[in-house]
């Protein structure tokens, strides 16, 4: 084959580049100037990133030009079906839900083209597990005994509901996808193309450059501010990695830890406000909590992760004898000056809408316009030129994110169709037996499992659908322990108690121990205690556990890009530093302990829906606690710790983020601080050749 047919055709450039315009142009239409039916909205959101996906996914890369007919054949076939299938809509209806022929045609046809896009994108695990799920409902499922017994549907329902229903191919999780993920995602490309990236990075050095581990602590900072508008840990890797990593190994930082924490901080970068890759405009959609609580309540626990990353940092650059570089020496002011209103006037836009009242849609598509505005008052100005780029950057880096979104419909509508969600939530509670931990730990295995053909966005969607209703009922049930101990009780509760435990009627609205709450509340039927919950907990109480629920699996969704044998935003570190994937996902999944330790705060303490001295209160003793947890897994604070120093950072840990008395807290701080002072009075400076060896 000659290099000529190996190299992408001019055509085939212009082409995407022209769809991709007219799809961003399309969504800015219907998200920001009109208003569209939401199955035609997501029909043509899947139809024109179908029709991209075959031109940047085609069937085969290294083939001549000739062979894209054949992908572009598939997409507008995609696209076709999309447009068809939705606009016979109302004749299929009026025929009493009843396909004609070519309707089924089109509809299977849909779909199979649906599971290819899909399995370009991301391979074969989310085709698998759509066919898995719809023959379940079709065949297989009555075949098989116990919970998961389903009687089936025919044929001609399953293809029905696959494309109209609620939770399908154009349904709630499309909308999400059309609206919210694809604005957001246009927002950060604009950015970007308006040199906001080159500014967060130069920011981050100048602030942090000449700290202890500077060039580390420059890659917590970049990520952690790239990763609000990027929407993707391996694409914020990439973006900054480039810079921190080299950056990082020329002080000192061994190769596998520095591509490792940039992975970390990477990842960290999704839950950090205000828009935390479009993840908080998700929670509100599936939670009906608003935006800005969510925001509000992710602020301190996202600094805390980024704590916990860089304490690891820290403690490296000690170990390592880190120094800073010469040219880290950049003035913040000068920086400011010169990119600042690039990244600074667009998010401040952005939150000013927001917390007024507008649509999340709404504002990122003024924030757009701000973009462009504000960069003519800096050294890149955008023109027309730009504005295109920008486009059609925002429609490519969405193509995966929208097909697979779409796709992840179809077997989040098994699971509704089904009842799969509350027969697993009730397994979980089951197979937990009361334990929060034991909880977490379950949904920390699905969620790395999902993670591994899933993105981040999509296992939060199906992980959340499938373990957050257990998740909420385990931590409400836990303040209704508490509540019916303490003697408290509502008239309705007291009812549905006398009828579920009636031998414990002279105990009921007594003070109790917790062992004997605990009975009484377990002896409920499960269509009830939904009852004792609404007449004992107040409506915030609820929220917030709900709101909880929800932050621990989105959280934990975050593992799959740090975690080994699948750490995607690892590997594209291991990529840039040269290094093994394997050791650097190891590296990148003990410096993100804090996505498994901030979900114990949410589901132990009220660090969500506490009042705000209980939530400084938290943040501070955890914030030490991080530290001291570090310390102890690396058996290194200013100097090597000794065994028994080790373990009593470890201790000292526990006492700080264990939700317990406040005496506790301040015993485990004062034994934390004693450390650290005895330990930084031994501390000396190694030779650098010898640290290095490290």
């Amino acid at each position: 084959m000659t290099s000529s047919e190996t190299e992408v055709h001019p055509l085939h450039t212009t082409i995407m580049l022209v769809l991709g315009v007219a799809i961003s142009l399309m969504h800015i239409w219907f998200n920001v100037i009109t208003v569209l039916p939401s199955l035609w909205q997501n029909a043509l959101h899947f139809a024109g990133f179908a029709l991209l996906a075959a031109l940047v996914y085609p069937l085969r890369k290294d083939g001549p030009f000739a062979w894209r007919v054949t992908d572009i054949i598939l997409g507008l076939t995609a696209a076709g079906s999309a447009v068809y299938m939705i606009a016979m809509e109302d004749a299929i209806y009026a025929r009493g839900v009843s396909l004609s022929m070519i309707e089924w045609v089109v509809g299977i046809v849909l779909l199979l083209c649906a599971l290819e896009f899909t399995r370009r994108v991301a391979g074969w695990f989310i085709p698998v597990l759509i066919i898995i799920a719809l023959t379940y409902v079709g065949w297989w499922g009555k075949l098989i005994p116990g919970v998961f017994k389903f009687a089936g549907l025919t044929a001609e329902t399953i293809l029905f509901r696959s494309i109209y229903g609620d939770d399908a191919l154009f349904g709630t999780i499309a909308q999400i996808s059309s609206t919210y993920v694809f604005m957001f995602i246009l927002f950060g490309a604009f950015l970007l193309r308006s040199g906001a990236g080159e500014f967060v990075i130069d920011l981050a050095r100048s602030v942090a450059g000449r700290m202890v581990g500077g060039p580390g602590l420059v890659a917590v900072m970049a990520s952690g501010l790239m990763g609000t508008i990027s929407g993707s840990a391996v694409a914020n890797t990439a973006s900054t990695g480039v810079i921190t990593i080299p950056l990082m190994k020329r002080a000192g930082f061994p190769a596998k830890f520095a591509a490792g924490t940039e992975a970390a901080a990477s990842t960290g970068g999704q839950l950090m406000p205000p828009i935390m890759g479009a993840g908080a405009f998700i929670m509100a959609t599936y939670t009906q909590i608003s935006y800005n609580t969510i925001v509000l309540v992710s602020i301190l626990p996202a600094i805390l992760y980024f704590a916990t990353v860089a304490f690891f940092v820290r403690i490296e650059a000690k170990r390592s004898f880190v120094t800073a570089l010469d040219d880290e020496k950049i003035s913040a002011i000068e920086v400011l000056k010169k990119g600042g209103i690039v990244f600074l006037a667009p998010i401040g836009v952005l939150i000013a809408l927001l917390i007024y009242g507008f649509t999340p849609t709404y504002a990122a598509g003024i924030s757009i316009i701000a973009v462009v505005v504000s960069s003519w008052f800096s050294p890149n100005k955008m023109g027309l030129k730009a504005i295109i780029e920008a486009m059609a950057m925002g429609a490519k880096n969405m193509v995966m994110t929208a097909i697979l979104l779409c796709a992840v419909g179809l077997i989040v509508n098994v699971i509704a169709t089904a009842g799969i969600g509350n027969t697993f939530s009730l397994m979980i509670t089951q197979w937990a037996g009361h334990s929060m931990v034991i909880a977490i730990l379950l949904v920390a295995l699905a969620s790395l499992v999902l993670g591994m053909g899933l993105p981040v966005t999509a296992a939060y969607i199906v992980l959340g659908t499938l373990s957050a209703p257990a998740l909420h009922g385990l931590i409400a049930d836990g303040m209704l322990v508490e509540a019916l101990a303490n003697g408290q009780i509502s008239e309705t509760a007291r009812a549905i108690f006398m009828l579920a435990a009636p031998e414990r009627l002279a105990e009921i609205g007594n003070p109790m121990n917790h062992a004997a709450a605990r009975a009484i509340i377990d002896a409920v039927p499960v269509d009830l205690i939904g009852a004792v919950r609404e007449s004992m907990l107040s409506e915030s109480v609820l929220m917030y556990s709900l709101l909880s629920a929800h932050l621990i699996v989105f959280w934990l969704s975050q593992d799959s890009n740090v975690t080994p044998p699948v750490a995607l935003a690892a590997f594209t570190g291991a990529a840039i530093a040269g290094t093994k994937p394997m050791e650097t996902g190891f590296q990148s999944w003990k410096v993100a302990k804090g996505l498994y330790i901030v979900p114990l705060l949410f589901a132990y303490t009220p660090f969500v829906g506490g009042s705000w001295g209980q939530v400084f209160m938290i943040f501070f003793f955890a914030l030490f606690g991080v530290y001291a947890f570090a310390a102890g897994i690396e058996g290194f604070l200013e100097n090597k710790l000794s065994p028994l120093f080790r373990l009593l950072a470890l201790g000292a840990a526990a006492a700080l983020l264990w939700p317990t008395t406040l005496f506790v807290h301040l015993a485990g701080l004062v034994v934390f601080i004693t450390i650290f002072v005895l330990n930084r009075r031994t501390a000396k400076e190694p030779a650098r050749d010898e640290a290095l060896q490290v």
